[in-house]
C-alpha cells in the first residue's frame, strides 16, 4: 500500500492524470472516502483524462451511469445499496474491455472482482488529502507502484 497527500487541487488533477495514463480495459478502481473527501472530483478529473466528454457527475440515484470515453467507463455509486442484497448485474461492468470505478464498493462487496485497485481519500483539512492506493493482482500492484512513483518524482 502506499500513500500519498494532496496539497491542492492540482494534486487530485496530477493524480487522477497519472493514473488515467496506467490503467486499461478491464480495470476496476475501489474509491473509499468519506462524505465531502473528494471521490467525486477524484472521479470527474480521471474521466477527463481517459476521454470522457460529458461533464461526469455522481451518479447517486442512478447508481450506475456508463461514459463512451477511449474505453468505456462506467461509474457506480453504490452509497444506496447499504443493507441491500441486490445484484444490478455487476458482473457485466467488471469485464476485460471497459474500465469500473466504483465508489462506496463496501455495499457491494460480494460482488467485487479479486483483481482491483484500491483508493481510499482522507479527508485531513480544507487543504489536505491522504491518499491511499494498493493493487490486488500482479498488473494492478504494478500500477499502483508506478502511480506513486510518479506522483511522487
Amino acid at each position: 500500500m502506499h500513500t500519498l497527500k494532496l496539497t491542492s487541487l492540482e494534486d487530485t488533477k496530477q493524480l487522477a492524470e497519472i493514473l488515467a495514463g496506467q490503467i486499461s480495459g478491464g480495470t476496476v478502481i475501489l474509491l473509499s472516502g468519506d462524505l465531502g473527501s473528494g471521490k467525486t472530483t477524484f472521479s470527474q478529473f480521471l474521466g477527463k483524462y481517459l476521454g470522457v466528454k460529458r461533464h461526469m457527475t455522481s451518479p447517486t440515484f442512478n447508481i450506475i451511469k456508463s461514459y463512451n470515453a477511449d474505453v468505456k467507463l462506467h461509474h457506480m455509486d453504490c452509497y444506496r445499496l447499504e443493507d441491500s442484497e441486490e445484484d444490478l448485474g455487476f458482473d457485466e461492468y467488471f469485464n476485460d474491455t471497459d474500465i469500473a470505478l466504483v465508489e462506496w464498493p463496501q455495499f457491494i462487496a460480494e460482488f467485487l472482482p479479486e483483481e482491483v485497485i484500491s483508493i481510499n481519500i482522507k479527508y485531513e483539512n480544507e487543504s489536505e488529502r491522504l491518499v491511499t492506493i494498493e493493487g490486488k493482482g500482479g498488473r494492478n500492484i504494478k500500477i499502483a507502484e508506478e502511480v506513486y512513483d510518479k506522483f511522487t518524482a
